[in-house]
């Protein structure tokens, strides 16, 4: 019998009476010339690994499916997920089986919430919804431990919530020029390192500000509510002006953060800069720190008033030069006019005088000594007390070979602390073997009728730490 796949024609030639015989071939219509399957199960589909809100995720889908032909297929689009959005199922290049076997998407991406992420898929000319239960975020527990060892751990509980994109941006290389990375503009990432508070979820946005607050502390007026309280001065200023926000916040980390190795946390924007230096699982540096704020005093932004940031600053910097007396404030004060502070934030090439100018700290009265290194507070107290203890106590003992300098503050006077600080280009320096701090007056830049404030701390030996 001849095949199905042959048509035969016969004939008798009338010449000879031969018979001759013709075959003639063509391709199989019943071979599938694409995969095909007579039903997909979403229902029953497997999961790699679990899903959690904000927390980059990656993981395989196994969705089976039966009456494969078994015809190999490509890879396939990535699908979007719906619901819980953030995601994308890409299916995987393979061949089906020929009956029942399954099929494998690859999902990756960062869920926006939890819930659940459906992901419509078709295959074979069979169609079902695959959906993968996002839960939701959970806070890694950093409870049990405290200093350093707290902030390493929020910082890669932070690391935790972002996406691999994130994660690159955010940690950089510590080297000397990633740095003196940190500046006083509206500039958001074109002179800062980092991510903007602008571009994180909520989530990750809480993972980093219990970061900033560990490792800042929680001194009253000071440390990680000064930051916040800065930030929001930002939101203020952008109901006036375009490039101020809170958003335009950074965090960064140069280097890996550990409990044994050196790296550097930073944070801060427009009027706030943090460089913290760690090293085996110890503060090393403090600075450079620049704070700033406009408006000078209370304001109230989106609902909430906030009493005015560097007020404690301010008002200490006069209780000490108010302490001098006459004779003092005369050996203290220096010719010139500043319009910013020396050792200004961005600077790359700026040094520290090697020569001291003012008066010394060990020729003042012991009211005025005392005066000083409360005017030394603030600026410290924006770290965490336990881990800055050691560099606190190092200031200390350097206090009588400090220096205390001021220029301008034309009204000031001694024994009246509120004369001193009150207009454009008043300035005061306290300048230590180690700690140099200035706090200067300016124009406002936003408000102009309105004084605001530059400061900024450094340290002789300690800045950039080894870098």
């Amino acid at each position: 019998m001849l095949s199905m796949k042959q048509r035969l024609l016969l004939f008798i030639s009338a010449t000879t009476g031969a018979i001759i015989v013709f075959f003639s071939c063509k391709k199989n219509d019943d071979a599938a010339s694409s995969a095909s399957i007579t039903a997909l199960s979403c229902s029953s589909a497997t999961f790699s690994a679990t899903a959690t809100a904000s927390t980059a995720y990656s993981g395989t889908a196994t969705v089976a499916y039966t009456g494969g032909n078994g015809v190999s297929y490509a890879a396939g689009s990535a699908i979007s997920s719906t619901g819980v959005t953030g995601l994308t199922a890409t299916l995987s290049a393979g061949t089906l089986a020929s009956g029942a076997g399954s099929l494998t998407y690859t999902i990756t991406g960062t869920p926006a919430s939890s819930g659940t992420a459906a992901f419509a898929i078709s295959f074979g000319g069979q169609s079902c919804s695959l959906s993968l239960t996002v839960g939701a975020t959970t806070t890694t527990s950093c409870g049990s431990v405290s200093g350093v060892e707290k902030v390493v751990c929020l910082a890669n509980a932070f690391l935790a919530t972002l996406t691999t994109s994130q994660q690159s941006s955010v940690q950089v290389t510590l080297d000397l020029t990633n740095a003196k990375r940190w500046s006083n503009l509206p500039c958001a990432l074109s002179c800062r390192n980092g991510l903007l508070f602008s571009s994180l979820t909520t989530a990750q946005s809480t993972a980093a500000l219990a970061l900033i607050q560990a490792a800042a502390g929680s001194s009253s007026g000071e440390g990680y509510e000064e930051f916040q309280t800065i930030r929001a001065a930002d939101d203020y200023l952008g109901t006036m002006a375009s490039g101020y926000s809170s958003g335009n916040y950074i965090i960064a980390f140069l280097g890996t953060p550990s409990t044994t190795g050196k790296w550097m946390l930073q944070y801060g924007g427009h009027h706030y800069a943090s460089n913290i230096t760690y090293d085996a699982g110890q503060v090393v540096s403090i600075t450079p720190l620049h704070e700033g704020v406009e408006p000078n005093s209370s304001f109230t932004v989106n609902g909430t008033t906030y009493t005015g940031p560097l007020a404690s600053e301010r008002s200490v910097m006069q209780t000490m030069l108010g302490s001098f007396t006459s004779t003092e404030l005369s050996s203290a004060k220096i010719s010139g006019t500043f319009s910013d502070c020396l050792m200004v934030p961005g600077s790359t090439s700026n040094t520290m005088p090697s020569t001291k100018q003012g008066i010394k700290v060990s020729s003042l009265s012991t009211t005025a000594q005392a005066n000083v290194w409360a005017a030394m507070q603030p600026w410290i107290n924006d770290i965490d007390s336990a881990q800055a203890a050691t560099i606190r106590a190092a200031y200390y003992s350097e206090l009588s070979d400090t220096y205390v300098c001021y220029a301008s503050n034309t009204s000031g006077v001694s024994g009246t602390a509120s004369s001193f600080f009150t207009t454009n280009t008043d300035y005061v320096r306290i300048d230590g073997p180690s700690i140099w701090i200035e706090f200067i007056c300016q124009t406002g830049v936003v408000i102009s009728s309105q004084i605001h404030f530059h400061t900024v701390m450094r340290d002789h030996s300690r800045d950039y730490i080894g870098l």
